[in-house]
């Protein structure tokens, strides 16, 4: 099979980093013919050279975005972040929203759906899910591959054993002829809706959580002060934003100050950044 020309690649780093604000570094050649591969089978092109010119004279933009995008995620994903979401976040902010009874969180990026249905276990364990408080966990990613199956709650054994302890297993899910799927009071609170993040953020009402965890590692510094300073806007003062642990801390521009809870850090907009 034929590799990548310098051109070709060129033009793929550009069409991705509008797409998708991935940057293509150079080193990754080997990593992006493997992932167009399958998308060069599907389009039933002879080579990688036949596939970008079908991608420069049509619209497949998205297919390639999606096949280039990782989606590598598990349930419970770096558990400090979840441990000081039980024990420190997720009760301060129910103290402050004690009046409305209205909880909502965001989760960008969220892949195949374990980081939202990890986030609505928590609450469920906390009693949130049953004691009359409103519930809403946002979860939304650039592909409309991953929604899709992010919706269907469906996972393998490969997936039901990453990051599960036996106990959440047996409480919240139910096993299946082809893999497990979550239960209903689990998947009820949470909606999938297809977002690019390089796009404007529907302004909706503010969010008192937003995860935006392992994605940001992908972009340019243009690419991430936008996409911040929309978080900000879709963020309550007194919320917060959680990033992965590899991912640069805000700058002070970017209008976050840092908080350290446990093992973690936790992102709250300043007073002089807050709209």
């Amino acid at each position: 099979m034929m590799s990548l020309l310098p051109d070709d690649f060129a033009y793929l780093r550009q069409r991705v980093l509008r797409r998708s604000g991935l940057v293509l570094e150079p080193d990754t050649y080997a990593l992006v013919e493997t992932r167009l591969t399958p998308l060069m089978r599907e389009e039933r092109l002879p080579d990688l050279s036949a596939l970008v010119a079908r991608l420069r004279s049509q619209p497949l933009h998205q297919r390639l975005a999606e096949a280039l995008a990782n989606h590598e995620t598990a349930f419970f994903r770096d558990a400090p972040v979840f441990e000081a979401l039980r024990t420190t976040v997720l009760p301060g902010l129910l103290a402050k929203r004690v009046r409305t009874r209205t909880l909502r969180i965001w989760c960008a990026a969220c892949a195949y759906g374990q980081e939202p249905y990890s986030v609505a276990m928590t609450l469920a364990e906390a009693g949130l899910l049953i004691t009359g408080w409103t519930v809403r966990i946002l979860a939304t990613d650039f592909s409309t591959r991953a929604i899709v199956r992010a919706c269907e709650a469906r996972y393998d054994a490969k997936e039901i054993h990453r990051g599960l302890t036996p106990q959440l297993r047996q409480r919240y899910f139910h096993q299946e002829r082809d893999g497990w799927r979550l239960s209903e009071q689990v998947r009820k609170p949470v909606e999938f809706r297809p977002l690019n993040l390089m796009d404007d953020v529907p302004r909706e009402a503010p969010v008192d959580l937003v995860f935006l965890r392992n994605v940001m590692i992908y972009w340019d510094a243009p690419t991430r002060r936008a996409v911040l300073a929309r978080v900000r806007r879709m963020l309550h003062a007194d919320g917060y934003l959680v990033l992965g642990a590899a991912e640069a801390s805000p700058l002070v521009e970017d209008g976050f100050t840092r908080h350290l809870i446990g093992q973690t850090s936790w992102y709250r907009p300043t007073p002089a950044a807050t709209p």
